[in-house]
């Protein structure tokens, strides 16, 4: 009974850290390479999302890319989208998650990861877009009108397509280089 618990006790350890490792690799990517676009940023970190989608699967990746990039937008300044990065960072990283790793794929299938990171991403950018929407319209200094915050929040659709497509061209050769190294097996 005590060996099963100690078992226990060291596997939520280890989820710990984890999750604790995976968010600071996400808030590294994102701090690292990023530039301010109209209302947020271009950065690297959602390649990390999906390298934690697939090395952590689902609920531990859901709670690194979360705190990760929430923990980008509280240390920048960027204190209004947090609460919008948390739930949009953390559903990116659940489609993923659930679409690597949905029947016989396991994470293994190139095609199919592809294909959770760009759905992920699509949730991504048009989650942003209704967050920034509803951030000029209630929470900025200068409010604006249902018809502005519609158009004006457009404009950083495309740089959110660019992070999406960035994400997806490091994480894809990013994971099939740690696949060789058995680090997942040693997870």
């Amino acid at each position: 009974m005590e060996n099963r618990q100690n078992a226990h006790r060291s596997s939520i350890v280890l989820d710990i850290v984890h999750i604790g490792l995976m968010a600071a690799i996400v808030f590294v990517a994102t701090s690292i390479i990023h530039v301010k676009t109209y209302m947020g940023v271009l950065h690297a970190g959602d390649s990390m999302v999906f390298l934690a989608a697939i090395l952590l699967r689902r609920n531990k990746a859901v709670l690194a890319s979360a705190i990760g990039m929430t923990m980008f937008d509280l240390a920048n300044g960027y204190v209004t989208w947090a609460p919008f990065t948390l739930v949009i960072k953390a559903v990116m990283a659940y489609i993923a998650a659930t679409i690597a790793y949905r029947g016989e794929y396991k994470g293994h299938n190139v095609r199919n990861n592809i294909t959770g990171f760009a759905i992920s991403g699509v949730w991504m950018i048009i989650a942003y877009y209704f967050g920034q929407v509803v951030i000029l319209m209630f929470l900025s200094d200068d409010k604006q009108t249902l018809a502005q915050s519609l158009l004006v929040s457009l404009k950083d659709v495309p740089t959110n397509i660019i992070q999406v497509i960035v994400g997806i061209l490091i994480a894809v050769p990013l994971i099939k280089q740690i696949r060789k190294t058995n680090i997942k097996e040693r997870m």
